[in-house]
Order: C-alpha cells, then structure tokens, then sequence
C-alpha cells in the first residue's frame, strides 16, 4: 500500500470537503430568506391543526399571509376569538369582533323519516352514488346519503352518522370546513354558532313531492314566513331560509311549521 498515495488522497478529499462548506455557508448567507419575526410568532400561537380552513396551506401559510396583510388576524377558524386577540396584540392592531360559526346538516332525513327507492348495496362512498340510479337509494335526491364522507374528513371528530343522516357536535366543532366541502349533496354549511332555529331540510321540491319523500322535508308552505314577526324568514325554491341577522330566536316559525323542517339549534 502507497502511504503517500493515501496522505494525497485524504488531503484532497479535506480540501474539496473544506470547498463544499465554505460554498454552502456563503451562499446559505447570500441567498438566505428573511422571514418576518411576526410571522414566527404568530405561528407560534396558532394551534398547528394545519386543517386549511382557513383557505391557506396550514399555518404557515395563514401567518405569512397576515403578515402580509393579506388575512385578517382572525382568519384560523379553530382558534377563534382567543387566538385571534393573539395574533392582533402581535401585529399591533385590534382584533374585532369575531362571530363563532360551527357546521350544520340540513337534513333530518334518517332511516325513519326518509323514504327509499331501493336496497343499495355497494361502496359506502356519499361521492360514489353520484354514478348509481338516482344519486342514491332515497327518494329524497337532496338528503342526507350517510356514508359518512364528511366523517372521514373531519379532524375534530365532530360530526358523525345516527341512524343515517350525518348530526354535528356543534361544540366540538371548529368550522374548519372540511366536511363541507366533502359532502356531494351541498347540505353542510356554516351558521352562526348561536342561531337559535335553523332549517334542516334542502329539498328543493315542491310540497307534494316532498311528501312523497320525506316526513319532515319542507313543503314551501310560507306559514313560517307569514308569521315571523321579525320579517327574517322567506322562501326560496319551495324551501324555507332563515335570515339569521334577524332572527331573534321566538321560536314562531317552528311552533307554525306542520312538517317540523324548522328546529331547535342546540
């Protein structure tokens, strides 16, 4: 074995090793990206779900956002007001008001309520039925499939499925608004945690076809919207809407509504 050959071998792999670092520590101080000591902090008090329900990729993205003033400081719909007075203090302005808002399933269309037209049996998939004879075995083509796909899409484990219509935990809820977008039939969205009625039905059929379908779909009678004092119920497409800016929550619509499409929020 040549000594030399050995000293010559490992003095040049030391040189170009030595070459490689110098290289690398001069162009990471070259070409390295300042990042804003307000967007580490506000990161560090978002609560790291990184859901997106924010409209921005995780929590990253939603604290280089406000930084940038691109996103309000209230923007994460899981840390809520809490967190939203955090991030305000960090960027030295005022929070504002934030209004809760949790998930809600327009649908009480279960296996009792809710006529079918067949036994289906296949891939327990909400998206899935969209390929078999009308959008699913229930009559009812704007209700609840039940096969949980907003379920499986939920971080928080609050929603699940009774007796074949999905139901929200509206306090384990963090509006995140995963399990909208999951569901094929459109009948999840956002309210206001504090409503105090909601609609739970998104039939769009007229009376007598509803009734066909479903025993508690909404028929499009007006009797809610003729007898809210407030002027915050209407009705669009044979379906009851709920303005909830002007609800006031006396319960009216719901003691009128004869097919009881019109609850309780709790």
């Amino acid at each position: 074995m040549n000594i030399t050959a050995i000293i010559i071998a490992t003095v040049v792999v030391s040189v170009v090793g030595l070459f490689i670092g110098l290289f690398l520590g001069i162009a990471g101080i070259k070409f390295a990206v300042e990042v804003d000591e307000r967007e580490e902090a506000i990161l560090g008090v978002l609560p790291g779900n990184n859901c997106g329900g924010c409209g921005y990729p995780g929590c990253s993205g939603l604290a280089a956002a406000i930084v940038k003033g691109e996103a309000a400081v209230n923007a994460c719909p899981v840390g809520g007001e809490p967190v939203g007075k955090m991030v305000a203090e960090i960027m030295g302005v005022e929070a504002g008001e934030a209004t809760r808002m949790v998930a809600f399933v327009k649908c009480q269309g279960d296996c009792e309520k809710a006529k079918v037209d067949y036994e289906y049996t296949g891939v327990e998939d909400c998206a899935m039925l969209s390929f078999v004879p009308n959008g699913g075995p229930k009559s009812c083509n704007y209700g609840c499939l039940g096969y949980g796909n907003c379920v499986k899409a939920c971080p928080f484990d609050a929603i699940h499925v009774v007796n074949g219509v999905a139901v929200v935990d509206k306090e384990a809820c963090k509006a995140c608004g995963k399990c909208v977008a999951a569901c094929p039939k459109n009948l999840i969205e956002l309210i206001p945690y504090d409503a105090k009625y909601v609609v739970a039905c998104s039939s769009k059929e007229k009376g007598p076809v509803t009734m066909k379908e479903c025993s508690v779909g909404c028929i499009g009678c007006t009797l809610c919207a003729k007898n809210c004092p407030n002027d915050a119920v209407k009705i669009e497409n044979f379906l009851s809407v709920i303005d909830q800016d002007k609800c006031e929550g006396c319960g009216i619509c719901m003691e009128k509504c004869p097919k009881k499409s019109i609850v309780k929020h709790d």
